[in-house]
């Protein structure tokens, strides 16, 4: 494919473009409440579950270690698959996604890094950074590899399409379930808010937990130049992303699971979707930095 042109560095945002962000994403939490209203059902209790994990999965394969860290390879369709995967879980478009998570990774728990728990408080790690004036433009500076495909600027420029047709589906698949089969006791409204609105907020706070408590807590196996940490129940959670000081002691791995016990969801997935050709060249953790996960060799044992 011939890469383009690099589309011209995004202007600098006005101030009031936080506020306007934050208005959504407060009222997002707060139909969370609806619950209340429109009871719940099995059918949209698991709903829920797939939303959130699929979603995950768009995030931690695409976003995170495919895009921000080339970790393996993709055709251009599925590229662009994984992209709307992971912009349907609301946390803005690839190319900003990339830059401020490459920004993270250049200065980490320094000066520069947007949302590092270590400079500034643990909520603006974990929330308040996204909608910070100086956050709010991409620094497309560092993300030459993907400005370069026009279809991923449109996403990102329109990166509130995807969830709000998700939104629109789960209205109509509820609505067409309480018509089909009124026995499952679900509706339209009661899918949107378990099917989005509960999955979306969960999404938000599972993912985000990654900055900021995996800054703050948990173990460091690796004596990296940052507090990154690994946090065994965020991994379960974040399918994998929980492996944090893993993560920053060798990014450009495909892998955050370096040890045996380490569960890498993410990673299980990646291997199907290898063996299955719908990924490529899934980049390996050197053998030295697994062998130093997984800790000394026990000693030998005499023979008698």
């Amino acid at each position: 494919m011939t890469a383009l042109a690099p589309a011209p560095r995004a202007a600098a945002p006005r101030r009031g473009a936080s506020w306007r962000l934050g208005v959504p994403f407060v009222l997002l939490h707060l139909s969370c409440l609806l619950v209340v209203v429109v009871g719940w059902s099995p059918v949209a209790v698991a709903v829920c579950a797939a939303c959130y994990v699929a979603r995950l999965f768009g995030i931690t394969a695409f976003y995170h270690r495919c895009f921000a860290h080339r970790a393996f390879r993709v055709s251009r369709g599925t590229q662009m698959a994984g992209a709307c995967l992971a912009a349907a879980a609301a946390q803005r478009g690839p190319l900003w996604w990339v830059a401020h998570h490459r920004r993270h990774h250049r200065a980490t728990d320094r000066p520069g890094d947007p949302h590092s728990p270590v400079h500034n408080s643990l909520a603006y790690a974990h929330v308040f950074w996204m909608f910070a004036p100086s956050n709010q433009a991409t620094d497309e500076a560092l993300i030459p590899d993907l400005a370069a495909y026009p279809e991923l600027r449109v996403l990102d420029r329109f990166h509130h399409l995807v969830p709000a047709v998700l939104a629109a589906s789960m209205l109509g698949l509820g609505g067409l379930l309480s018509w089909l089969w009124p026995s499952l006791g679900t509706s339209g409204p009661q899918m949107l808010v378990w099917g989005f609105s509960v999955s979306t907020v969960l999404l938000y706070q599972a993912t985000f937990a990654v900055n900021s408590i995996g800054h703050r807590m948990g173990r460091r196996p690796f004596e990296t130049a940052d507090a990154s940490r690994n946090v065994w129940w965020l991994a379960w959670l974040t399918l994998g992303e929980g492996w944090h000081n893993n993560h920053h002691r060798f990014p450009a791995g495909a892998r955050a699971g370096f040890a045996s016990g380490q569960l890498d969801a993410t990673w299980l997935v990646l291997r199907l979707l290898a063996r299955l050709g719908a990924v490529h060249d899934l980049r390996p953790v050197p053998a030295r930095v697994l062998a130093a996960a997984r800790g000394p060799a026990p000693p030998a044992r005499r023979a008698r």
